[in-house]
């Protein structure tokens, strides 16, 4: 979905400010772990239709968060991409497509309403496509990576004395 998400987000939190419902701030992510089901944003993506599904669901609170992209993220995309060794024209493409998203740090790249209804958690998320194409690169050099590099460089088998062979 190519949105603006920092214009939505205000827009969104403003609508929830006027409306009765209660709004709990989660941090990005808080949810992942749950039972999800998925608001399918493309069909419908007014979020007033999600919001209006939970009001008549019997539910009082919804929970937002979003999330801004981070200069680091950038930055390590691009550090990790160097550490590669591919062929020019490959290298080329994948640093054109990293750095065409630095314009955007600042940047809300997701936003997330939702409501919980019976041990479900009913989610509307909504992602630039300008973000999803910063995450399709970023998966693509690190498909790409030595799989001991993957979390942070070096030897996988060395875990910082955290492992214990007894």
């Amino acid at each position: 979905m190519d949105i603006d998400l920092d214009n939505l987000k205000t827009e969104i939190l403003q609508y929830l400010n006027a409306s009765e419902f209660a709004v709990f701030r989660s941090a990005p992510g808080t949810l992942d772990a749950m039972n999800l089901i998925e608001w399918d944003t493309e069909a419908v993506p007014d979020y007033r239709q999600f919001l209006d599904a939970a009001r008549k669901a019997g539910r009082q609170m919804v929970f937002f968060s979003y999330r801004e992209f981070e200069e680091t993220e950038a930055d390590e995309a691009i550090e990790d991409l160097k550490s590669l060794e591919l062929p020019r024209e490959e290298r080329r493409e994948l640093e054109k497509r990293l750095l065409a998203c630095r314009r955007h740090i600042g940047s809300v790249c997701y936003l997330e309403l939702a409501f919980e209804f019976n041990t479900h958690f009913y989610v509307y998320g909504a992602q630039p496509d300008w973000h999803a194409e910063f995450i399709e690169a970023y998966d693509e050099v690190t498909a790409l990576m030595p799989e001991d590099d993957v979390f942070g460089g070096g030897d996988s088998e060395n875990l910082g004395g955290y492992y214990s062979n007894n």
